[in-house]
């Protein structure tokens, strides 16, 4: 079993700041890519950033330049540094992890419970 669980989220003015977390655990081999995704209502669910194990970084471009995502290898967690937030970022964020469990399995993905982002004023 592998658990994601997110903490952070909240409400914030336009303008200000706040920092995602997720860890993931429990029977964890390696861990490839793990992101940040959001879903507004009424709206698909987007890619915002996400980081693989070697580092590679990706961002949507409505968060480029505010956002920065990073991870701890050792500890299995991602982080959402998310600045000058706008209303437009209202959503809920889910942590995404690419898991393989075993040294010979593939990759499954692992999802959060989510959190909710509110940014107004």
């Amino acid at each position: 079993q592998v658990q994601v669980v997110e903490s952070g989220g909240g409400l914030v003015q336009p303008g200000g700041s706040l920092r995602l977390s997720c860890a993931a655990s429990g029977s964890i081999f390696s861990i490839y890519t793990m992101g940040w995704y959001r879903q507004a209502p009424g709206k698909q669910r987007e890619l915002v950033a996400s980081i693989t194990r070697g580092g590679l970084i990706s961002y949507v471009d409505s968060v480029k330049d505010r956002f920065t995502i990073s991870r701890d290898n050792s500890k299995n967690t991602v982080n959402l540094q998310m600045n000058s937030l706008e209303p437009e970022d209202t959503a809920v964020y889910c942590c995404n992890a690419q898991v393989q469990v075993t040294s010979d399995s593939g990759t499954r993905d692992y999802w959060g419970q989510g959190t909710q982002v509110t940014v107004a004023s």
